[in-house]
């Protein structure tokens, strides 16, 4: 059976970690050791109360996240963090976060993998963050109705369309999550439907301003695929069961 820092390790290395920079807050990596076993995988994009205690009661002891414990910054262990802390410890639960690069990863990552749900083929990486390209960009066919349908299928809910580019695009540009600060990057590079997670409300004066589709899946829908996925990955690698926890935040 795997050990807990033999499946780091191969995490670590498989999405360059050490290589790209993220907001510091993000901490990717370990953030909890547990006792080194490891019997189930569970994956999540938010680490909170509800999910570890979830995970707990499924068995999990070794949780992977796109957003962990400590995006406050510097914080006394009490309320949440030590009612968070005290269910890892307790449960001997593991706690592993990715965010940038979950982000960016080619295969797993949250825009590629979103890029394969919606049937955008030969998808290649666009718009340069921290060093990094960002998010992923494809030529597409599909009608702009098309790719609303397609995302609504692929979130399994709800998209927030703002319709002010044309019926017919030619290019799509994907940034999970709140990427939607980066539209006007999106139109200096020629794309006409940019997909991401949630918006700020002047990014819909923007794309109307710009001739511009913005379809938005919801920023925890969104970021679903790179956890999922790479929980996956792992599953296969290390021959280890694995389950989503399911907590949406309804944004």
């Amino acid at each position: 059976m795997p050990s807990v820092p033999e499946i780091i390790e191969y995490t670590n290395d498989y999405l360059c970690v050490a290589e790209i920079e993220d907001w510091p807050n993000a901490l990717n990596g370990l953030q909890i050791e547990n006792s080194g076993r490891v019997t189930k995988i569970g994956a999540a994009v938010d680490v909170s109360t509800r999910v570890l205690t979830a995970a707990a009661r499924k068995n999990v002891d070794l949780l992977i996240v796109h957003h962990g414990l400590f995006w406050p910054g510097l914080q006394t262990v009490t309320g949440a963090l030590r009612r968070q802390l005290q269910l890892a410890f307790q449960n001997d639960i593991a706690l592993y976060s990715a965010h940038l690069p979950l982000d960016v990863h080619p295969k797993v990552g949250n825009n590629a993998q979103l890029a394969l749900a919606l049937g955008l083929k030969s998808a290649t990486p666009f718009l340069e963050e921290k060093g990094r390209l960002l998010g992923v960009r494809a030529n597409t066919s599909s009608s702009r109705d098309d790719l609303i349908r397609k995302l609504r299928k692929a979130v399994g809910g709800r998209v927030k369309a703002f319709p002010c580019g044309p019926k017919n695009p030619k290019r799509v540009g994907i940034v999970t999550g709140g990427g939607t600060s980066e539209v006007y990057r999106a139109a200096a590079e020629k794309i006409d439907t940019f997909i991401s997670g949630e918006a700020p409300h002047w990014a819909a004066v923007a794309v109307e301003e710009l001739g511009m589709n913005l379809l938005l899946g919801g920023h925890y829908a969104t970021e679903t695929f790179g956890v999922k996925a790479l929980a996956a990955h792992l599953s296969a690698r290390f021959k280890l069961p694995w389950e989503f926890l399911r907590f949406p935040t309804g944004l």
